[in-house]
C-alpha cells in the first residue's frame, strides 16, 4: 500500500541544509530527548517514493500513538494507536486498511522507552552539516526496514525522519512548527471512531 509505505522512508541528504560540519549529538542525549516527547505537534511536508509531495498535520502521543492529516486535495488520514497502524481511504467509507505498528520502522519513535545504545539497533550514527544523522532499525527484525532521524542542535529537535520499507520504498517526512507539551484528545487517535464516523453512524 503507497500511504503506508510513504509514511514508512532513506535518507535523501539532498534536504540537508549545507553547513559547516558539526559533532554529532551523543545516542544517549538523543534516547533522553525522544522520551521526554509525551506529546508534539507540527505540520509536515512528506516526498513520497514515487517523486510527488504531500502535506498535512501530524500529532503523537508517546507511548505507541500518532495520526497523519493529510491536507486536501488527498485528504488521507493515517492513525497509529493500541500497536496497529491504520490508513483510511478518503474516497472510501470503508474500515481502515491496518499492520502491525511493530512492523514497522515509526515503532521506534513511538516505544514507551527509546534506547538508540541498544546493541544493534543503531546502523549509523553521523554528523551531516549541521545536523546529526542516526538511521536505526528493530535488532530483532532488521527485515521490517529502518529509519534515518535527523536531529538539529541547541536545543535539540527532531527536524526530518527518512524510512526505506520492507521492499525498500523510500519516502522523507520534514517537520516544521514542531511544539511539544500540549494536551490532546484521545478521540484522535480513536480508529474506531473515525471509521464510524466515516460510515456516518
Amino acid at each position: 500500500m503507497t500511504r503506508i509505505r510513504s509514511l514508512l522512508v532513506a535518507l535523501t541528504f539532498a534536504l540537508l541544509p549545507a553547513a559547516v560540519a558539526a559533532q554529532e549529538i551523543p545516542l544517549a542525549d538523543l534516547s533522553a530527548y525522544l522520551n521526554s516527547l509525551t506529546t508534539a505537534e507540527a505540520s509536515f511536508s512528506q516526498q513520497n517514493a514515487d517523486g510527488s509531495v504531500s502535506t498535512g498535520h501530524l500529532y503523537i502521543h508517546r507511548p505507541g500513538r500518532a495520526r497523519f492529516e493529510y491536507d486536501p486535495p488527498d485528504r488521507s488520514l493515517v492513525i497509529a494507536s493500541s500497536g496497529t497502524v491504520g490508513v483510511f481511504d478518503p474516497k472510501s467509507n470503508t474500515p481502515p486498511a491496518q499492520y502491525p505498528l511493530g512492523r514497522t520502522p515509526l515503532n521506534l519513535i513511538l516505544a514507551r522507552n527509546i534506547d538508540l545504545s541498544q546493541a544493534r539497533m543503531v546502523v549509523s550514527h553521523q554528523a551531516v552539516g549541521d545536523r546529526t544523522v542516526v538511521v536505526a532499525e528493530d535488532p530483532d527484525h532488521p527485515e521490517y526496514g529502518t529509519i534515518a532521524l535527523v536531529f538539529s542542535a541547541d536545543p535539540i529537535a527532531l527536524r526530518q525522519w527518512v524510512v526505506t520499507d520492507d521492499s525498500g520504498g523510500q519516502t522523507t517526512v520534514t517537520l516544521s512548527k514542531l511544539t511539544t507539551g500540549g494536551v490532546m484528545r484521545d478521540s484522535l487517535f480513536d480508529m474506531t471512531a473515525e471509521a464510524e464516523r466515516r460510515a456516518g453512524r
